[in-house]
C-alpha cells in the first residue's frame, strides 16, 4: 500500500495517461491516454518529454496545484511500475493520482468519470491498481468504441481510429483535459455531472 502521509512542497497531483511507447502505436484506440495527456500538455505550452519514472513527464501548474503529467513507457500491462514509481517518489495517495484510459465501453466522444472501482478488464488500470495495491484511483475513461464481433480485442484496441471517429474522440479529449482539472481543483463531483453521458 502506499504511504498516504502528505508531502509538502513539490508535486501535489499525477495525471497519468494510458496507452503503449512507440510509432506504430500512435492513433490506435489503446492510446487514448497518451492523447488525452498531450492535448493537456498542449493546452498548458509544454511538451511531456523529461524521462522519469519509467515514462515521459512534465510538470505543469493546474488549478493552482503542481501537477506531473505521465505517458508510462513501459507498454499498457506494466502501467503500474510507472506510476507506482512516480507515487513512491511524491509520497502521494491513490486520490491524487488521476488515470486517463481508453473504454470499449463507450462510444468515441462519450466520457465516464468515476472516483474510484474496478478496472473494467482495462489492462493498464488492472496493472496500477496490482502494483499500488488499491483501485482508489479517480480515473476519465475515453469511449474507444466496442469491438465488432469478428474482431480479436487485442486487434480491435490497437486498430487506428477511423476519420469520423477521430473527430468525436478529439472532442472528447478537450472535455477530459477540462474533467482532470476540476478533479485536480477538488471538483470531481461536477466533474461527473459534467461530463458523464
Amino acid at each position: 500500500m502506499i504511504n498516504p502521509f502528505k508531502k509538502t512542497g513539490g508535486v501535489e497531483f499525477i495525471i497519468v495517461g494510458l496507452g503503449n511507447p512507440g510509432i506504430k502505436y500512435e492513433n490506435t484506440r489503446h492510446n487514448a491516454g497518451f492523447a488525452a495527456i498531450d492535448k493537456l500538455a498542449e493546452n498548458n505550452s509544454i511538451e511531456i518529454k523529461r524521462l522519469k519514472h519509467h515514462a515521459l513527464t512534465a510538470t505543469t501548474a493546474i488549478s493552482g496545484k503542481k501537477v506531473l503529467l505521465m505517458k508510462p513507457q513501459t507498454y499498457m500491462n506494466k502501467s503500474g511500475d510507472a506510476v507506482y514509481d512516480a507515487m513512491k517518489f511524491y509520497k502521494l495517495p491513490p486520490e491524487n493520482v488521476v488515470i486517463i484510459s481508453d473504454d470499449i465501453s463507450l462510444e468515441p466522444g462519450r466520457l465516464r468519470i468515476r472516483r474510484k472501482g474496478s478496472d473494467g478488464g482495462q489492462k493498464g488500470l488492472r496493472s496500477i491498481f496490482e502494483r499500488c495495491g488499491s483501485q482508489n484511483f479517480p480515473r476519465i475513461k475515453l469511449g474507444v468504441g466496442q469491438k465488432p464481433e469478428h474482431f480479436d480485442l487485442a486487434d480491435w484496441v490497437l486498430s487506428k481510429f477511423t476519420q469520423e471517429e477521430l473527430k468525436s474522440f478529439s472532442d472528447a479529449a478537450n472535455r477530459a483535459c477540462k474533467a482532470a482539472e476540476l478533479i485536480v481543483s477538488g471538483e470531481i463531483d461536477r466533474a461527473m455531472n459534467l461530463f458523464n453521458s
